[in-house]
Formats: C-alpha cells, structure tokens, sequence
C-alpha cells in the first residue's frame, strides 16, 4: 500500500507528516496558516503545498491518501483544487477532509469515543463516539461565544485594567503590563484629558484600533500576574466556562443514568490549545469543577497539536487499525522529526 499524507490545518500554522501504512513517520513539514476560511483559499492552499512539499523531501512518490483536518470541516471545500495540488506530489487517491478537533483528540489516544477541550485563540468542546463527532459546544466565534479562550481572556485583562483606572474594578497587577504591551507610557498616568484620566483615553484608543480578536495577544498576561487576585478570578471563571462547555457536549451522553462527570471521565479526555496547555492554571481551574462523586478529579492528556492526530485519521480512515502499539510508533517517529 502507498505512503499517506496527513496535514493539520490551522488558522495560524500548517504541520504535514508523511507516514507509512504501519504508523511510521518518514517526513514532517510546516508552513503558514492553511484554513481557507481564516486566511483565504489560495494563500490556504499554497500553504497545505509548501508543508506537503517540505514533508516529502522535495520528491513526488506514489500517496494512497492525504488527509486534511482543518477547523469549519463542514464548509465545503474545492476538493477538485485540493486534488489537483497533491496530485503533483504523487497522489493517487482520495483527498479527505476531516474536523481539526477530531485531530486533536486523536493526537492524545488511539481510541474512538472520548472528550475533547479546545482553548486557543478560541474555544470549543466535543464529545468523540466511534470515531466521529457526536456533540459540539461553543466554537462560535468571539461575538457569540469562545467562552474561556485566548480572546476572552484578553477582554477580560482589559476590562479590568479599564475599570481599575477609572475606580469602577480592584487595583491590579494587570495594569502596568498591559499599558506596556499598549505602548502606553507609565508616566503621566494620574494626568486627565476632560474628566478621564489619560492613561485610560489612550487605553481606549489603543483597544479599539486592533480587531477583537487580537485581544487574545493579552491572555499571557494572566498567567504571569502570580498572586494577584483579579488574575486568578479570570482564571477562576475561564476554568468555569471552559467546564461547562465540556459538560454541555456530555449532557446527551448514552451512559443511562450517568451524570455528565462521570461520563466524561469514562474515556479519554483530551486537552488542546496554548490556554489549556501552556497556560496550566486554566486546565487545573477546569479539571477542579470535574470531580466525579467519590472525589476524583478528571485527568486530562495534553498535546501540542493536531499533527499525531491527524496521522491517526490518515490511516483509520484507510481502514488501517491503530492500537497501542501503531500509535506509540506515530508518537514517536514524529517526535524524532520535528
């Protein structure tokens, strides 16, 4: 059987890994954000190329499969265009498209029913049964959602800072970083343009001058304001809000009389995203509201990406089996790669 190819597809990053049919990585590639929805098709598909390209060593060599998980996997894609791109690097195949949060669950297990917790710029929940996704929550972008992201918690450090300035919210630790990020100078903060003090008028202005979405650029800022209490209760309510959207994907769960706790921690969870992975204080105020009866407490599998996962899917969906032993081996001959 021929080699495969599996790319993850993010709005910022594309990873391809080229894999044999027993899991063994032989290639590994990246390039700029390849989601045609965030960044527009040609440059997605120029980007899905140069991954492909870096993946396979600069050869053309027969491909059974690629397989591309990428975010809005409902939207339609030019599977043709797709197509025509691999076939020059070899492909003789189907071209697949599956969701990127099937990949990032695959990334942590080899199983096909579990739970899966993503918080990136973003945020989303999903509940994973025999090998697809049975129930998603949030994921709705920053104006109707993304509880618990990398967005909400930006808005939510400059919210605070704004209130503490003004006197509406708590002095905090918060605001000098902020203003620095903003280039707002520290001097001259108790200075006042009508009425409002002018550090405040600058943050304003600085805020407003961005698109929502690059709030997220403030989320680090969170976790670096050790010991103060402004900082943890953002991090106490994205634990919160981040747990209900998991327990929402658990609600519909067939485990009878099985509470929604339980249920999630039935099977594999799977932690993604650099708020829960890098920011460890988010996935613990998370995993602190899944307690089940007897007191235990959920524990999460972190990964990095989507890139094993995806290489997971490339093979399932080539009706290969993945067990203990083929996903150990993608593991690790992908990490050896990178």
């Amino acid at each position: 059987m021929p080699n495969l190819l599996a790319l993850d597809a993010g709005g910022t990053s594309t990873r391809a890994v080229l894999l044999t049919p027993s899991g063994q990585c032989l290639g590994y590639g990246t390039a700029g954000g390849g989601n045609p929805v965030s960044r527009g098709l040609s440059p997605a598909l120029q980007a899905l190329s140069a991954a492909s390209r870096q993946a396979l060593g600069g050869r053309v060599e027969p491909l059974g499969q690629v397989l591309v998980a990428m975010a809005g996997a409902s939207v339609e894609m030019p599977l043709e265009l797709l197509h025509d791109s691999f076939a020059a690097f070899g492909l003789s195949g189907k071209v697949l498209i599956e969701s990127d949060l099937l990949a990032t669950f695959y990334s942590g297990t080899f199983h096909d029913s579990g739970h899966a917790l993503i918080a990136g710029t973003g945020a989303v929940g999903a509940r994973v049964a025999q090998g697809r996704l049975f129930s998603v929550a949030d994921g709705m972008g920053w104006l109707l959602g993304d509880a618990g992201s990398g967005f909400w918690l930006g808005r939510e450090v400059a919210q605070a800072v704004g209130a503490a300035l003004d006197g509406r919210g708590p002095a905090t630790a918060l605001t000098a970083p902020l203003l620095a990020e903003l280039g707002i100078a520290a001097e001259g903060q108790a200075d006042h343009i009508q009425g409002r003090l002018r550090a405040q008028q600058q943050l304003i202005t600085k805020v407003y001058e961005r698109s929502a979405i690059e709030l997220s650029r403030f989320a680090p800022l969170v976790f670096a304001a050790s010991g103060d209490r402004v900082a943890q209760g953002i991090i106490d309510r994205a634990g919160a809000a981040l747990a209900q959207t998991l327990l929402a994907t658990a609600a519909s769960s067939p485990k009878g009389d099985m509470d929604a706790v339980t249920a999630i921690m039935s099977g594999p969870l799977i932690f993604g995203g650099s708020v829960l992975t890098k920011g460890v204080s988010v996935a613990a105020a998370v995993t602190g509201r899944l307690r089940a009866r007897d007191g235990t407490v959920a524990r999460p599998v972190l990964v990095a990406d989507g890139a094993v996962g995806a290489a997971v899917m490339a093979l399932k969906r080539s009706g290969i089996d993945v067990d203990a032993k083929v996903f150990a081996r993608i593991q690790h001959s992908l990490a050896l790669l990178r």
